[in-house]
């Protein structure tokens, strides 16, 4: 249960929101310069919210989802926070051996139960014991956060950041194999919907898309052969974007024919039929193609897009259960903001492949795991 603090004068003046809209993030394709940012690794997890009043716990998503029932380990955990009223904002991932975050494993995690894989990375504090923070900046939420997370289970973890260098942050980042960064305005407030205030700098490429078709299975293959995968266009056209078929084991394949089976429809949901043959993948026999509505969400990892639009090598990462179907967009990196040019830039190679901080403290997975 919640450690009641003393009552302190202003203790109730706002009241625990129910749920806050996230904030959001912005694809581009470079970090940003200057102190103003500071910068936090990628994780690759469920976005998830956790909402502590007077010893009871909430975990929500992204949608404002109630989830508490999929993770009550966590949700345990959270309720030994020092505090009445809490509302917090960070990533739900499943982590392995080498410290690494991966969406796959939170699938495995809460297939088989296994907790201790399981770590909520919190990167915002956005309400406590009767303070609305959103209006504060994100510098001073995180410090108030860090304080808050002192001594607490390993499955919460403080998500640390470093404060300039962010290309430098990034480098390092790639070079061991995280996913990317988020660079975001130190002196920000919390802006629920906003997507240019945290930026998002990818090292490998994973999205998520909907699920539109599936085709047959050949050979030895049971349930399905490929997942058929479309996005959104800006005029709201569901457009395809490719198929994939590797990293799918046969209890998933049956998970997921399972899920396909109250979608199928005889109408193709796409704005314009695939093609049927492409320079990287076997010829797409629609004859061999069933139709879903779309309404299911995968993520998967890709080597590039073609010229003619079409997804390459792709392997499946999962499904995305708290993501709707209509909001997923092709994401298409804008242009690094134009920013102050930053004080001194480190140039020298040497410094950078010997860059250190804090924020990949976590990848020593004894912190994790102990």
């Amino acid at each position: 249960m919640a450690r009641p603090l003393a009552h302190r004068p202003g203790a109730d003046a706002a009241v625990l929101p129910q749920w806050i809209r996230p904030q959001l993030t912005q694809l581009v394709d470079a970090a940003p310069d200057g102190e103003q940012w500071l910068h936090e690794i990628k994780f690759d997890g469920y976005r998830m919210q956790a909402r502590l009043d007077r010893g009871a716990v909430k975990l929500l998503t992204r949608t404002g989802l109630d989830w508490t029932h999929k993770y009550p380990a966590i949700a345990a955990a959270l309720s030994s926070i020092d505090a009445r009223q809490v509302y917090l904002d960070g990533e739900l991932c499943g982590v392995g051996p080498d410290g690494i975050t991966s969406f796959s494993m939170i699938q495995l995690a809460s297939d088989s139960g296994n907790a201790a894989a399981l770590v909520f990375f919190l990167f915002d504090l956005l309400y406590v014991d009767g303070d609305d923070l959103t209006a504060r900046p994100l510098i001073d939420r995180k410090t108030r956060l860090a304080a808050l997370l002192s001594n607490m289970p390993s499955s919460l973890h403080y998500c640390d950041h470093q404060i300039g260098r962010g290309r430098e942050f990034h480098k390092q980042a790639c070079a061991m194999a995280l996913e990317g960064i988020i660079s975001k305005r130190a002196d920000a407030p919390y802006t629920p919907g906003n997507r240019g205030l945290w930026l998002k700098v990818k090292c490998l490429h994973r999205e998520e898309f909907v699920v539109v078709g599936w085709t047959d299975p050949e050979g030895a293959r049971p349930f399905l052969g490929a997942l058929l995968l479309g996005y959104y266009d800006p005029d709201g056209r569901l457009l395809f974007a490719g198929r994939v078929g590797s990293g799918i084991n046969q209890a998933e394949l049956q998970h997921l024919w399972r899920k396909l089976q109250p979608l199928m429809t005889d109408k193709m949901p796409l704005a314009v039929p695939p093609p049927r043959n492409s320079r990287f993948g076997s010829p797409l026999e629609l004859s061999r193609v069933h139709w879903v509505r779309p309404e299911l969400v995968v993520e998967v990892k890709y080597l590039a897009w073609t010229g003619d639009n079409l997804l390459r090598q792709v392997v499946y990462e999962g499904l995305r259960e708290d993501k709707p179907a209509a909001d997923v967009r092709r994401d298409a990196p804008e242009s690094k903001p134009t920013l102050p040019p930053r004080k001194n830039l480190l140039r020298d190679a040497a410094e950078v492949e010997t860059f250190s901080s804090a924020a990949f403290e976590h990848l020593h997975t004894d912190q994790l795991h102990n």
